[in-house]
């Protein structure tokens, strides 16, 4: 069990005013206790008392927790594990639960009365996984710099007639090659006109010389996620497209010079968005400008007009403004950034300068 981690989820139990809480994210498991199991249909859980020894619920079938730290209470496949935990939670006071907790499991525990109420406790967590602790930096600038490298060869699959979905299937063997064990999500992908689609899916489009590429790509490795973008262009750029790029690449710069401790989330958002208006392109600016990023590729807490919780000391997320516009282009750049104590490290080094391939 990582006590530190531990305490910093009881710290913010105490704020919420809850006294005991159940997390049944196998990620949030392993982040506490580093036991790692995918459970499927089967029950597994940490409950977290406010004081005391916390219990892992684990089926039998599950490999060994013994070394995790906590109380083990194991079950087969024959036994229903809700009268355990029942027969560990405090009956008359709520239970803080994590929004995984699918309704096969929590419907049973409301009504085996396993609490005196049931609250919405994700944040308890969450918060506790925003702030990285130096280790966990570590790992995200390692998984950067194999983007980074990923990235350079992603720049030389581009050739005539390649398609997008060849590309993007290629991509996991480099990664694995790199060290990474794989995507961290399902890697975008664009030629040409796809680039306005912010979340196009790599399909049978085949490059032709002069397409614009959009390259938005993360690993995963040593458990932690990288997601970078970069847009090239294949033909000396017109007149438009390169203030489109222009504007994107300002935007980025932009909101990245204005992070550091005690600047509210959507005051960052509205650093990049203000520089896409002010050029003209305000409504193709059509998403938040970033997320947090870090055991996933999206952690809870995203970089938006509406997120006025100021930024802290190792918290990691996405700077990455886009111009959309369909039938026509699309331009995104895309960089994690770490907050320090005094402003923001960038994570990714991969030139983000108008770049003709």
């Amino acid at each position: 069990m990582d006590e530190r981690r531990l305490e910093r989820v009881r710290e913010n139990m105490a704020r919420r005013g809850i006294e005991q809480a159940l997390v049944v994210d196998p990620l949030s498991i392993w982040w506490l206790c580093g036991y790692y199991t995918e459970p499927y249909e089967r029950f597994l859980a940490l409950y977290v008392p406010a004081e005391g020894e916390p219990t892992l619920f684990a089926n039998r079938l599950f490999p060994d927790a013994s070394g995790c730290g906590a109380r083990v209470v194991s079950f087969s496949d024959t036994d229903d594990p809700v009268p355990l935990v029942a027969g560990v939670t405090a009956a008359d006071r709520p239970l803080g639960v994590d929004k995984e907790l699918a309704a096969r499991w929590l419907v049973p525990l409301m009504e085996a009365r396993a609490a005196a109420g049931f609250v919405l406790a994700s944040d308890v967590v969450d918060d506790a996984r925003s702030v990285k602790d130096a280790r966990e930096r570590e790992l995200m600038r390692r998984a950067s710099a194999t983007n980074d490298a990923a990235m350079a060869w992603l720049v030389e699959q581009v050739r005539p007639g390649v398609t997008e979905r060849e590309i993007a299937d290629g991509l996991l063997g480099e990664y694995r090659r790199l060290g990474a064990e794989g995507h961290s999500f399902s890697p975008i992908v664009s030629f040409g006109p796809n680039a306005a689609d912010p979340h196009h899916e790599p399909d049978d489009t085949a490059f032709a010389q002069g397409d614009m590429v959009l390259f938005d790509v993360g690993c995963r490795q040593d458990w932690y996620c990288s997601d970078m973008t970069r847009t090239f262009f294949t033909a000396e750029p017109i007149e438009h497209q390169r203030r489109v790029y222009e504007a994107v690449r300002r935007a980025n710069e932009a909101a990245e010079k204005i992070v550091r401790p005690g600047v509210t989330f959507a005051e960052i958002d509205r650093a990049a968005r203000s520089v896409i208006e002010e050029a003209g392109w305000g409504p193709a600016f059509n998403h938040r400008l970033g997320h947090q990023i870090g055991l996933v590729d999206h952690e809870p807490g995203d970089v938006s007009a509406t997120h006025d919780e100021p930024v802290r000391p190792g918290q990691c997320f996405s700077i990455e403004p886009g111009i959309y516009l369909p039938g026509d282009m699309g331009v995104r750049i895309e960089d994690l950034v770490i907050v320090t104590e005094d402003g923001c490290e960038v994570l990714n080094s991969y030139p983000k300068g108008l770049t003709v391939l």
